[in-house]
């Protein structure tokens, strides 16, 4: 593009900026529930779900009040899953996925014919790897896993059928390649972009989603069981979050329009890019990063409070004024997805020498609550995120940057298939909400008289 349509698009780009503004009074006018919030911090409610539950308040005599949070999936627990899957020394997210597709926990029986089902599935269709991930790779690996989830389409005989059968099977098969599509699209990233080596490995149909996905991501194709009972714990805690969240909204309103499960699925891979959702993993570790540039003493409270005080009040790192990987939209004293890892990365970090690391993690998980709370003045208490710690543990297990969010995706893809049958079956009516025009009516001016 030349340098003069660039300038003419910086002028049309000024121009609808300039009238795209609207006064922040007016949503307090007309009652309008931004981000489909009520003024109290809760969710506007939309519809109805028995896939999972978010926990962090409870309401009594119409008072919000703060409680440690709970995440629980079809009625479980999700720390009993953990639990589970520990105390049996066994992978636990096929058996997470199988619960929450279908509502129930298995049998033995039917977690080996389940988990025997997604090993079958996770290579890519014949020519698939060479013309839709080599032909044109992506800077990005969330973008690519996108176009691998609509270049799916034309590799499926029967992609409209909207049958229940029929979407359970794209489903199914889509939560068994994901790790693959995003592991093929790193190494391509690696030998496109990067200039480095590129391994292209067959996943293992014996194999657990976590232990593929790092034998696909690595040159010598080893990792340990540590390493890939570790990974799995994580996907566990990522696999659902309710129907509110973002993406997982964007599934229930793709969903109702009555498109295919591969237009739905690939909307909500772009949505867990953003990076006020998935994309978030990554802005803790460049976050991080700058805070370890500009800290001198890691141990010294005051000089870390200082210079967190530099980034709330946007004199520092983007100049956005966030501290990432602190608060939520409905944990505030506490979410549980952050514990049980935050207890993973202290183990992980000494076994790999990175406890002063950790120990500065520790403190800012402290200061900066209580930092942002004295800064705004706001009544709301947070708490550290699932994004706070996982970073941090995915570096230590030599998962290279670009694939944290992508990571996410694999594991959520098991709930957004939930989601998307519940959306089918229970949900019959298409999502339209409104928005107030505020844009006065006007006279047509003809081009001669403009």
């Amino acid at each position: 593009m030349t340098d003069v349509d660039m300038n003419f698009i910086k002028r049309l780009a000024d121009l609808a900026e300039h009238n795209d503004p609207i006064n922040p009074e007016l949503y307090t006018k007309y009652d309008v529930k931004r981000g489909l919030r009520n003024s109290n911090g809760t969710g506007v409610l939309v519809g109805l779900t028995s896939i999972g539950d978010v926990v962090g308040y409870e309401m009594k005599d119409g008072q919000k009040i703060a409680v440690p949070g709970r995440l629980v999936y079809r009625g479980y627990n999700v720390e009993s899953l953990i639990k589970d899957a520990e105390s049996h020394n066994q992978f636990g997210y096929e058996q997470c996925v199988y619960l929450l597709l279908f509502g129930e926990l298995p049998t033995a029986e039917e977690l080996k014919l389940f988990t025997n089902l997604l090993g079958s599935k996770r290579t890519l269709p014949e020519n698939f790897t060479e013309d839709m991930i080599m032909k044109a790779p992506s800077s990005d690996i969330m973008n690519k896993l996108a176009r691998g989830v609509l270049a799916s389409y034309s590799y499926d005989v029967n992609p409209e059928d909207r049958s229940i059968s029929n979407i359970m099977r794209q489903c199914i098969e889509l939560i068994s390649r994901f790790s693959t599509l995003a592991a093929y699209g790193y190494q391509a990233k690696r030998r496109y972009y990067d200039g480095k080596s590129m391994y292209i490995h067959n996943p293992m149909p014996n194999l657990s989603t976590a232990e593929n996905f790092l034998r696909l991501i690595r040159s010598d194709t080893k990792y340990t069981d540590e390493e890939a009972k570790l990974l799995d714990l994580a996907l566990i805690l990522h696999a659902e979050h309710g129907g509110g969240n973002n993406s997982s909204l964007t599934v229930h309103v793709v969903s109702s329009a009555d498109t295919d499960t591969y237009s739905a699925i690939a909307a909500a891979v772009g949505s867990l890019k953003g990076r006020r959702h998935g994309g978030a993993n990554i802005r803790v570790m460049e976050m991080m990063d700058d805070i370890k540039d500009h800290v001198r003493r890691w141990n010294d409270e005051g000089e870390v409070a200082d210079y967190l005080n530099k980034i709330i009040h946007k004199d520092a790192f983007d100049r956005t004024g966030l501290i990432y990987g602190l608060g939520h939209a409905v944990y505030t004293v506490s979410d549980p997805r952050e514990k049980l890892l935050m207890g993973k990365a202290e183990h992980l970090a000494q076994v790999k020498g990175l406890e002063e690391e950790f120990k500065l993690y520790k403190l800012i998980e402290r200061l900066g609550p209580e930092l942002l709370y004295k800064a705004h003045g706001d009544k709301k208490r947070i708490c550290p995120n699932v994004d706070f710690f996982s970073g941090f543990v995915y570096t230590m297990l030599n998962i290279p940057r670009e694939l944290f969010t992508p990571l996410f995706a694999i594991s959520r893809i098991a709930g957004w298939s939930a989601h998307r049958i519940e959306e089918i079956v229970a949900g019959g009516r298409i999502y339209r909400p409104a928005y107030k025009n505020i844009f006065a009516e006007r006279d047509y001016i003809p081009i001669e008289d403009r």
